[in-house]
């Protein structure tokens, strides 16, 4: 299966995920949180200089936990907006 490369709005939004993730980081250490979510800390890395703009489903609820950012903060980031998935729709 060919992987179709991503359009510009998704690396922007891997971009957003990832200043989030780095600001939820704060002072914590980024190999700390990276094996707390389970990941490399390499993976994190890329997720938050947005070099891995779409990371998995799992690789992002994991780090939602380990930094205590709730799921629906995460989707609003990616999509752009402060409103909740229920009011844009």
């Amino acid at each position: 299966m060919v992987r179709q490369p991503l359009t510009p709005e998704q690396i922007e939004a891997g971009r957003r995920l990832g200043a989030l993730l780095r600001q939820a980081r704060a002072g914590r250490d980024l190999v700390e949180v990276a094996h707390a979510a389970g990941i490399s800390p390499e993976t994190l890395r890329k997720i938050e200089t947005g070099r891995l703009p779409s990371p998995g489903f799992g690789t992002i609820i994991c780090l939602g936990e380990a930094l205590d950012l709730p799921v629906q903060e995460l989707a609003a980031t990616w999509r752009g907006s402060d409103l909740p998935w229920e009011a844009a729709s």
